[in-house]
């Protein structure tokens, strides 16, 4: 089976639905749950929805408890990593629980299917101070350096720094009257968070806007990040900087923006920034996804007590 197709003979009629329903047929139902979602969230749902009905090639008001175990087999028979199949899994449980609700769904049977064990790797994918002071050491590129460091100072994702344009970049002043900065990252559901910058960090930015003004670019509505083509750079070419320049590092592994999220929250903690500041920060639903980098790194263990 083609791993992306189009959702086609699998949807159902409307004779397929509850009288009470607010979906006319799977298609709409899909479409419904997808709205108010950002575009890579729509696109990557899209695709496992996409890839469970191609399997099943059934209605979603035919699918049944061992359709959905049989998904998960051949998930699991395809040799992808349990956090893969759990992410795919979960978007299409999220399906089900969505379409139970609005009433187009009689019966919820993805309630009925258990996620896939991922292991805890957070502790693998913290870098240390060190490494992250010698990834921004080795980039002499103005442009990039200035991405690598906003990607640790404000703890940003990818698609929240690719979108990131002049308009939300602002100066202000801290108490000693120094001069700071200030971005504005538009995150998951639409979602805005203010940041504050170091004044080194504002420093850096300063000077890269300088540089766009004098090519011609920098105003409201440029990308912070230009490509040389003068749109925003691409997600793929954000990584591309990021893993080379961690290559150059001597880092061997596969580091990826995401990275520098975690550093963030992990170094601010192990600095003493409180929980709850390092989550809105970092945009996080809740203190519990923050308290996870605690957890990686801990400040204590009992086998210190041991005599071994």
């Amino acid at each position: 089976m083609s791993d992306l197709v189009p959702i086609n003979t699998a949807l159902s009629t409307p004779t397929d639905r509850p009288v009470a329903s607010q979906a006319d047929d799977d298609l709409h139902l899909i479409e419904l749950w997808l709205h108010g979602k950002s575009p890579n969230s729509q696109e990557a749902y899209k695709r496992d929805v996409d890839q469970f009905i191609d399997f099943v090639d059934l209605p979603l008001t035919h699918i049944k408890l061992q359709h959905f175990w049989g998904w998960a087999d051949h998930l699991e028979a395809a040799g992808l990593k349990p956090a893969t199949r759990a992410r795919k899994l979960a978007a299409v449980k999220s399906l089900f629980s969505f379409g139970h609700r609005i009433g187009y769904l009689t019966f919820n049977v993805g309630a009925a299917v258990s996620m896939p064990k991922v292991p805890d790797r957070l502790a693998e994918r913290i870098l240390s101070e060190a490494d992250v002071q010698r990834i921004l050491a080795l980039e002499t590129g103005l442009r990039n350096g200035v991405l690598l460091r906003l990607f640790y100072a404000s703890g940003g994702r990818v698609s929240e720094l690719a979108s990131l344009h002049w308009r939300a970049v602002h100066k202000r002043r801290d108490e000693g009257n120094r001069a700071v900065g200030q971005v504005t990252l538009l995150g998951k559901g639409e979602k805005t968070r203010n940041i504050l910058l170091s004044p080194d960090t504002w420093a850096v930015i300063e000077e890269l806007h300088a540089e766009e003004i004098k090519s011609g670019y920098g105003s409201a509505d440029d990308p912070v990040f230009r490509s040389r083509k003068g749109g925003p750079l691409t997600r793929q070419q954000i990584w591309r900087i990021v893993k080379k320049t961690a290559e150059r590092a001597g880092l061997k592994q596969a580091v990826s923006p995401h990275w520098l999220r975690h550093a963030h929250a992990s170094h601010a903690l192990d600095r003493g920034a409180p929980t709850h500041l390092v989550k809105e920060t970092l945009g996080h639903k809740s203190l519990a996804t923050t308290s996870k980098y605690t957890h990686a790194r801990p400040d204590d263990s009992s086998a210190r007590y041991l005599g071994v």
